[in-house]
């Protein structure tokens, strides 16, 4: 298995747009920056929560090789390159690697609803094809298919392959694989509003969405439980639970963008098929920052 170990808090990039629906590069810079002073110990640009599948080519490797600058080194990089093509997954996976990433994040095909035996051959054909450390990426609740844990064991015996985001929400099935995975193979939450518990129970830390609005709170908490204070990391959880559960009120990342807006922080535009948040869920999210000063009333 490769050398590079992975723990800690990674952030879920948003990539912003300009109102004339063009990436803005420079926020992209700016945001990434704003995160390794915030304390994370990852970034995961170009996933779901990038809207990467709206991007064109040009502008996924734009996005990579801004944020690779910004990281210079500081923290790991770690590219979303899934697909439901094995062929394009290892396409993008080459083109991931040409910018300078440091792993890959590979999410279980959607759409196709592969059987456990093709999530297998899937990861380990990418695997084989890209000389890079993978993160599998387990979300049915967006690719309408789980990899089971039996499924996730195999694959984490894949040389390359260095670590799992698991955000099935199912506790029960990353318990398995926590009990069950090699040495040195990583077990991280996808779910924000879990990841207290999570880290409890053995999890090696999380990529967040939330994190993109409170790098430095979010980042806090992970470390104190990490450490073992979980007093002082429920605190955190417990000040955060709002806005934790008001960033998937609407599909991520339509409230995380509207809440980086109304932060002062970038544009909210999301790309279709995603649409603005709508006006009284947006109200509701503004009330959940007011109480968290993070804006004003």
């Amino acid at each position: 298995m490769t050398s590079l170990r992975l723990s800690g808090l990674g952030t879920a990039l948003i990539t912003p747009f300009t109102e004339d629906n063009r990436v803005d590069i420079e926020a992209v810079r700016r945001l990434a920056t704003r995160q390794i002073d915030g304390g994370v110990d990852m970034l995961v640009p170009c996933g779901t929560t990038g809207e990467t599948v709206t991007l064109s080519a040009d502008e996924y490797e734009q996005v990579l090789r801004a944020v690779v600058e910004a990281a210079d080194s500081r923290v790991p990089v770690i590219a979303g390159a899934g697909s439901n093509s094995t062929e394009k997954t290892i396409e993008t996976a080459r083109i991931a690697v040409s910018c300078g990433v440091d792993a890959l994040l590979v999410v279980g095909p959607y759409y196709n609803k592969p059987t456990q035996e093709g999530y297998y051959q899937h990861f380990r054909t990418v695997a084989e094809a890209v000389d890079a450390p993978i993160v599998m990426y387990n979300v049915p609740g967006r690719t309408g298919g789980n990899i089971a844990a039996q499924t996730q064991l195999r694959i984490a015996d894949i040389d390359n392959v260095v670590a799992v985001k698991e955000a099935s929400g199912d506790l029960s099935q990353q318990y398995q694989v926590l009990r069950g995975r090699p040495d040195g193979f990583a077990v991280l939450s996808g779910d924000d509003n879990l990841v207290l518990p999570q880290i409890a129970a053995g999890l090696d830390g999380v990529i967040s969405v939330a994190s993109n609005e409170t790098p430095d709170e979010f980042a806090r908490m992970v470390h104190l439980a990490m450490d073992g204070d979980f007093d002082s990391a429920r605190a955190i959880h417990f000040r955060l639970l709002d806005l934790l559960e008001g960033n998937f009120m609407e599909s991520s990342p339509i409230p995380v963008k509207s809440a980086m807006h109304m932060m002062g922080l970038c544009g909210d535009r999301v790309r279709l098929p995603l649409v603005p948040m709508q006006p009284e869920n947006r109200e509701r999210l503004r009330r959940i920052l007011v109480a968290l000063d993070f804006v004003r009333e």
